[in-house]
This record gives structure tokens, sequence and C-alpha cells, in this order.
């Protein structure tokens, strides 16, 4: 019998990825274009855009304002990554991932007998990782952009003062999912619960003077207000209040990197992608790789013989993946070899025609760590042709579910994407191992993948990235191969339905509609275990030069909300 879904692999109470959702055209525009999971924050980009700033502008201020009407996964508690070409070509990615605290050991979240701590490393201060997001903010702008910082931090401040309508199928949803811990923190349910216990109505105006008060300060002081003035001073003192271990020389030695993003090719295109400490790019090429060994074109889209190549390919992409890579600061990551042709063919050499490949086969991890799957991305193109992708996090909904005390700051709880102990499975099944101990100033391993396609004659193609922890990488993957080999839209090949393998647990999960009955039975013949639900991941898209990468280019720019994201746009101009 097919398995029920895996709890915390597939997101329940979202949108359904199936039957049942409106219609949605892809958006098109002459000059620019902003894609993201909120409304109001697209037009924010959107806005920018139109005042003469780059793709690097709107980005940032896309990214302030989410922090206010996405408060389940915008933020400025939390960090992420952005991917950068610009419109000669040149390529860039930052690192502005959270990193763990000088207090934080091996051994954070194990009692006396080194037993896992159900839930430490999940609610409360002490899940929190120091906060990149704004240090990135300011790398990318002080660098690439070209509007001074009030210009960018001002919308997110309007918003915040003047409020926004909570929505069904937005934050209500998340909130919902989070209620009782949210409940628990005095701050944090006085800002998003109804008499600090209850949800809120749909079209309940949301209001957040604290947050504007912080924002105002960003605004004015940057990484000084952040880091080492004010801001960090409420932050650990609240920490101190609640037997947390941040403290402010975590924040004033808190550093962005700026490095190389991972790139690879497929079928002639050529993938730039994220670097380490996210191990999304690597292994998207690596999964791609794999899958350039067979015409998907000719198998067809998601029969027996396409699914059977796209889950094996995972399941070798993940274990490389979870057994291999870590914070290149601490870990040498074979990237190199993940990204190798030649080992995509050997891999290829090994997988049976008719027989799924036992995960176990592959080997063993010892070590796990729960990835929380509550990321946000957005994708932007200015006129000039410089594309933008964002993927940036809180880790799960509403992050450690606490608000430092005066500043309408929702924290991360990125510690748990540590592993908490060897050995220890996870409630994913997602498996890391000694590589993602957790360490003082260490970053956590990701699966963000702020990605972007350039065609053969160096143009860019596609701009993408997604949420939802390992089925980031999957989700990407599938946009990418929808495009490129099945020649969709843009707007049906992020609508598809999605299958999603991560080597362990030794499961296809899978969006429902995605394939017919006759092929579920053909897949279990195979010896594949099938779960069906929603695959946690809304692929916010971007295609340049037609509606499709295969079309000849009218000029236009194209951009395609996911509809799994029911409050998400695109807008363009």
């Amino acid at each position: 019998m097919r398995k029920s879904v895996v709890a915390s692999l597939l997101v329940l109470g979202l949108a359904a990825a199936g039957a049942g959702m409106a219609e949605q055209a892809a958006v098109s525009g002459e000059h620019g274009m902003v894609v993201s999971v909120q409304y109001l924050a697209s037009q924010v980009g959107a806005d920018v855009l139109k005042k003469g700033g780059n793709a690097v502008d709107a980005a940032i201020a896309v990214g302030y304002a989410l922090a206010v009407v996405h408060p389940a996964a915008g933020n400025v508690g939390g960090g992420g990554f952005m991917t950068i070409r610009f419109a000669d070509g040149r390529t860039k990615f930052l690192d502005f991932r959270e990193r763990a605290p000088q207090l934080a050991t091996p051994t954070l979240f194990q009692d006396k007998d080194g037993n896992v701590i159900p839930g430490l490393s999940e609610v409360g201060y002490l899940a929190a990782g120091i906060p990149g997001t704004v240090a990135g903010f300011e790398l990318a702008r002080e660098k690439y952009g070209t509007f001074p910082r009030a210009a960018l931090v001002n919308p997110a401040i309007e918003l915040a003062e003047k409020g926004f309508p909570l929505k069904e199928g937005g934050d209500l949803d998340f909130i919902k999912e989070v209620l009782k811990d949210l409940a628990k923190d005095p701050e944090a349910a006085r800002i998003f619960l109804t008499d600090g216990k209850n949800v809120p109505k749909a079209g309940t105006i949301i209001k957040q003077p604290d947050l504007a008060k912080t924002l105002k300060i960003i605004a004015a002081q940057g990484n000084e207000g952040f880091y080492k003035g004010p801001i960090a001073d409420a932050i650990v003192a609240a920490s101190d209040a609640h037997h947390g271990i941040l403290k402010k020389a975590d924040f004033e030695r808190y550093v962005p990197h700026e490095r190389e993003p991972v790139t690879c090719t497929y079928r002639g295109y050529t993938v730039v992608t994220a670097a380490p400490p996210s191990s999304g790019g690597t292994t998207i090429c690596e999964l791609l790789n794999i899958v350039e060994g067979y015409d998907l074109g000719k198998l067809g889209f998601h029969t027996a013989a396409s699914i059977h190549v796209l889950a094996e390919a995972m399941r070798h992409a993940f274990y490389d993946r979870n057994s291999s890579m870590g914070d290149p600061d601490f870990v040498q990551n074979p990237i190199a070899h993940m990204t190798d042709k030649t080992y995509a063919k050997e891999i290829r050499a090994g997988i049976a025609e008719d027989k799924a490949t036992p995960s176990a086969s592959l080997g063993s991890v010892a070590g796990a760590a729960r990835e929380g799957q509550h990321t946000t991305d957005y994708v932007v193109v200015d006129k000039d042709g410089t594309a933008v992708s964002v993927v940036y996090t809180l880790n799960d909904w509403f992050g450690s579910k606490v608000v430092a005390t005066g500043t309408g700051i929702v924290l991360n709880n990125e510690m748990d994407d540590f592993s908490a102990k060897p050995g220890v499975p996870d409630a994913v099944g997602l498996v890391t191992g000694e590589n993602n101990q957790i360490l003082p100033n260490k970053a956590p391993l990701s699966s963000m993948s702020p990605t972007i396609l350039v065609r053969p004659d160096g143009k860019t193609a596609v701009v993408v990235g997604s949420f939802g922890s390992g089925t980031i990488i999957t989700s990407v993957a599938q946009v990418l191969i929808n495009l490129v080999d099945y020649h969709m839209g843009v707007q049906e090949a992020v609508d598809q339905p999605r299958i999603h393998q991560q080597w362990l647990p030794d499961v296809i999960a899978y969006d429902k509609g995605a394939f017919s009955e006759q092929v579920a039975r053909q897949l279990e013949a195979m010896g594949y275990k099938l779960s069906e639900g929603t695959i946690a991941g809304a692929s916010e898209t971007i295609v340049v030069g037609g509606d499709k990468v295969s079309a000849k280019s009218d000029g236009k720019i194209y951009g395609a909300n996911d509809r799994r994201s029911p409050v998400g746009a695109a807008v363009g101009w």
C-alpha cells in the first residue's frame, strides 16, 4: 500500500498542488519584473525599478518589505543567500547565512546523558543563530546598489506603521500552524494574535510599530545600528532574560561573505547557483548532470520511466550532499567531484533501467539535522538585464517563535539546521553527517538555491528560487527541466505537480495529480515506495526574452507566481 504523507517532509494545510487551483497566467513586462510570495512586497520592488533603481536595489527593498508583510519567513532576524548576474555577464553570490554564537557546542541540545532534548533547538532563544540579513543587504547595496539605504527601507517602515491585511492562504495559515508556540511568547502573541491567544480573522490589519522603529534605526545607521548598537543590545538582553547564549560580541563579529557561485551546464545552458554553506547549487548540478544522460522529452512528462530517472538522480545527489557538505570555512566541500559529468556518467551506469535503487545500498551517514522548510524566495530582473535571485529564511514558520522585546524582530531558529547529535534520525529524515555538527561561528548547511540559467548565447534565460527545505533543490531542478526539456511556458513550468526523493526516507513524495494510477502501479512494481501529499516548495520564477526558454526572443520579461503562493504576485512594468 502507498504510505501516508511523511508529516514534516510534506507541508499540509497549504494550497493544494493539483486539481482545484485557480488558473493564472504569466505576467509580462517591457522593462522589469519582480516576483515574490507576497503581493505588497512585489509592488515595492517594482516601484523601485520604476524610480530608476537596479535589480539589487529592488531585491533589498523587497527583502525588507517581506520582513513586514510576510513575517512568517520574511525577515531581518534570519539570513540567506543572493545570486546576482549582471547585464555584462559577471556573477556574484552573497552568503549572509546565520551563524552559531560563540558559546555554542556540539552537545548544546543534548541532556547530561547525551540524549537530544526534543524541541530545544526549535523554539526559544537558544534556537537562534546570529542574523545575517541586514549585513547581507548592506553588502549588496554598498557594492552593487544605486539607491541610498533609507529609500530601500522606507517602504517597509510605512507598511509596518500603517499595517496590512492578513489573508487566508498567507500568514493566517502559518499562524494557525504555530499558534501554541506563538502564544507562549508575550511579544509574539501581542503582535500576531488576537487577545494574545487567538488566530486573527481574515482581513485583520496587523501593525508593527516596534518593527517600524527597528527599521528606522537600520535605515539611518545600517550595520552599526543593528550589529553594534541598540538593536543588538535589545536582542542580547532578551536572550539573557530567557536563558539564551547570544552575546554582543557575536553580533559585532558577524561578517557576510561574497563567494564564487557554483556553475555547471545543462543541455547547453549554464547554471549559476548557490555555493556552500548552501548545498543547493552543488546538489542541483549533480542532479542535472545525471538527468542529462537521458532523453526526458522522449521518455515523456511524468511517465514511469521519467519519474524513475528523476528519482534516481535525486537519490544519488542527496546522498552525496548529506554525507559530504558543510560550511566551507570548516569543511572541504567536494564541489568539483559532485559537479563532474564523468562522475554523473558513473552514477548512471549503476542505475537499473527498471528497478529502484535501495537507498541503504548507497551507504550510511552518522548524523542528522532537521532543516526547516519555511524559507521564502523572490526574483528580480531590471531594464538593463541584471538578474537577482534571493532565498532567505527564519527556518521554520516564525522561526524560534519569539520576538525580541521592543524590537518587533522575529528571531530565527537556525540552530536547528545543525546536526544535534550524530546518528539521531530527524523528523523529516533529512540526514547529514558530522560535517554539519554545531561549532562556534559556524553556518549550518542549507538547501537554499537562488539560481540563474544562462542561454548558450550568453543572455540570462531564467531566474528562479524556491522554499521548502530539501524540496528547494528538487523544485528548482524540476522547474528548469520543465522549461528546457519539456518546453513549457514559465507559468506551466512552475505550476506543475512535483516529486521529491531525498535518499532518506527511501520514498518518492509527490503532489496530488503528479502522475496517473497506472504510473503509480508501475513505480511500485519497480520497488518504489510512494507518499502522496503537497510538496513544500513554491518557485517564484522569471523567464527573460519569451514565455518559453526555447522560443525566439520577443524582448519581454515574463514572471510567474507559483500557484502554491496564494498571496504572491508577479509585477512587471
